[in-house]
């Protein structure tokens, strides 16, 4: 059964960045969290908090998460261990492919929470500070295992445990991997993400602009 392994919420800290401070430290927490559409300076999920407005955040930046099967590649890796939430993700995932996750794919959560996959991680700086590893942008990027933004369609609650079921998979192969690859290291794909019908405009403005140079 695929299932919410656990539910993140960030805890705003001083951190070097663009803004000075980030809440990209997310910690478990072991009670049911409100999601719904997020309002100016906060996640989709309730307590949970965006620092960086000009660069995250945003409906279609609701709830991000990342297979706890990756963390646990990385870890070995790495060679160290990571906590879940270790990625700054709201939701850790057992038991479903994150990256593999298509453009416009719902799921449903639980009893009544659906969300919809927008699109996947981009590092920032910020990440690397937090990793505490150098060249962790390169790193990061070349493994292109970004994990997946979503957008919140139906209100609901999440908590660990929840099941993860796909209710609708467009079918375009427009996944979170191959749109991570396109936007990073293999522009020659970004022709392909355009069939994604349900591309975030800010990002298909985006892909236009650079087909268009």
């Amino acid at each position: 059964m695929a299932k919410v392994l656990s539910v993140n919420l960030g805890v705003p800290r001083p951190i070097e960045g663009k803004s000075g401070i980030s809440a990209i430290d997310k910690r478990p927490v072991d009670h049911p969290v409100a999601v719904r559409e997020p309002e100016p300076a906060a996640g989709g999920l309730a307590g949970d908090r965006i620092c960086d407005k000009k660069n995250h955040g945003g409906p279609d930046q609701a709830v991000y998460a990342y297979a706890r099967e990756d963390l646990d590649a990385w870890e070995s890796e790495l060679g160290v261990s990571l906590a879940s939430g270790g990625f700054g993700e709201n939701l850790t995932t057992l038991g479903v492919d994150v990256t593999g996750a298509e453009v416009g794919e719902r799921w449903r959560v639980g009893p009544d929470l659906e969300l919809q996959v927008t699109s996947p991680r981009i590092p920032c700086q910020v990440f690397a500070v937090w990793m505490e590893r150098q060249g962790w942008v390169k790193t990061f990027t070349q493994r292109a295992i970004p994990g997946a933004y979503f957008k919140v369609i139906t209100p609901g609650t999440v908590s660990a445990g929840d099941e993860i079921t796909v209710v609708h998979r467009p079918g375009h192969g427009v996944t979170m991997g191959m749109t991570f690859r396109a936007i990073t290291t293999e522009p020659e794909l970004l022709p392909e993400l355009l069939a994604a019908d349900d591309l975030p405009e800010d990002l298909r403005a985006k892909i236009t602009e650079r087909l268009a140079k």
